[in-house]
């Protein structure tokens, strides 16, 4: 089969390798959409966890073409897709309901082959069926699924003054998910105005372009503060820039990866004299199932982020429309 491989950071070929066969409790899946995410460029570049060589991919859809001796509740020409996480099921945090810390973690895409190839072989039990979902949206569910558990992490409440920072595809899932909680008015920011005007036709009541202006705006505009900031764009400087934008009592979603060096300058006086609280939210803990229904119920809307797509052998074009800022959601289709 065909795969994109990182021999090591910053080397990207694609090239023939052998196709993986289904091992006891597997089941191989024919790729039929992958998504390109950020951290996919991360582990190019050799900056997140990953074991090289690794193919990369963790956003996948397909159809089951083998099944492994003992999996059987799932059968090959199934249309499914694909948790990448890998939990141990033993360690402190798995037994704690935590399996995204866990002490064992792997995953797919990121320690053992992932969707960026023809085929990849995952544990029959990570796989989701799609229902009434085609490839495209199923391919949506992952990062759909980090969302879910970062509203769990948040807790919205009913009416809440909402910024979301960043209209990328992933503030464009936050706002979606924050309208669907119960939000009152959601304001976002973003430097790219075709970014900003998709965000308003998604939900958000306020648009405004991210600069200086932009801050005054947004204080202009919500003087007492935001009840919920939510930061997707994983740049530091643009958390640091609105961090004083939360209200007494507000809460700061830190969703956006940043690079493990960068900081951000917090009063802990500030914390403190207006009772802020600050959360982070790292990946997915079996979040999958509320993800796909908020998907086949046409809760979220995911086609309108898919911007551009290219077959594998475009592999390193996919990534750069990424590194570029100027695609949306792009999206590799293997077959």
């Amino acid at each position: 089969m065909k795969a994109a491989i990182v021999d090591a950071p910053g080397a990207l070929r694609v090239d023939v390798v052998a196709d993986p066969v289904a091992a006891e409790g597997e089941v191989v899946v024919a790729v039929k959409v992958s998504g390109v995410c950020a951290t996919d460029l991360h582990i190019v570049a050799g900056e997140f966890i990953a074991r090289y060589p690794i193919i990369p991919g963790h956003e996948l859809a397909g159809d089951i073409v083998d099944v492994g001796r003992g999996v059987t509740d799932v059968r090959v020409g199934d249309r499914v897709t694909v948790d990448p996480s890998l939990f141990c099921g033993r360690c402190y945090f798995c037994r704690s309901n935590m399996g995204n810390h866990c002490l064992e973690w792997n995953g797919i895409g990121t320690t053992r082959p992932g969707g960026f190839a023809e085929f990849v072989a995952v544990p029959a039990r990570n796989v989701y069926p799609l229902g009434v979902l085609d490839h495209q949206q199923g391919a949506f569910v992952e990062p759909l699924a980090c969302v879910v558990y970062g509203m769990r992490r948040l807790q919205p409440r009913a009416g809440d003054e909402v910024l979301v920072i960043g209209a990328g595809p992933i503030g464009l899932l936050l706002i979606q998910a924050l309208r669907r909680a119960g939000s009152g008015r959601v304001t976002v920011t973003d430097r790219r105005t075709e970014r900003l005007e998709v965000a308003a036709r998604l939900g958000a009541d306020v648009a405004v372009l991210a600069g200086a202006d932009g801050v005054r705006q947004l204080r202009h505009g919500a003087p007492l503060g935001f009840d919920v900031i939510v930061d997707a764009t994983g740049v530091a400087s643009a958390i640091q820039e609105h961090l004083g934008l939360a209200k007494p009592g507000g809460r700061i979603l830190l969703f956006g990866v940043c690079a493990p060096e960068d900081r951000i300058s917090l009063s802990p006086f500030e914390v403190y004299r207006k009772d802020l609280t600050l959360i982070g939210s790292f990946a997915l803990c079996y979040t999958f199932n509320p993800a796909l229904m908020l998907l086949q119920s046409g809760a979220v809307d995911v086609r309108t982020l898919v911007t551009h797509t290219f077959g594998l052998d475009r592999c390193a074009e996919a990534l750069e429309a990424v590194r570029g800022g100027g695609a949306l959601k792009v999206q590799i289709l293997p077959s």
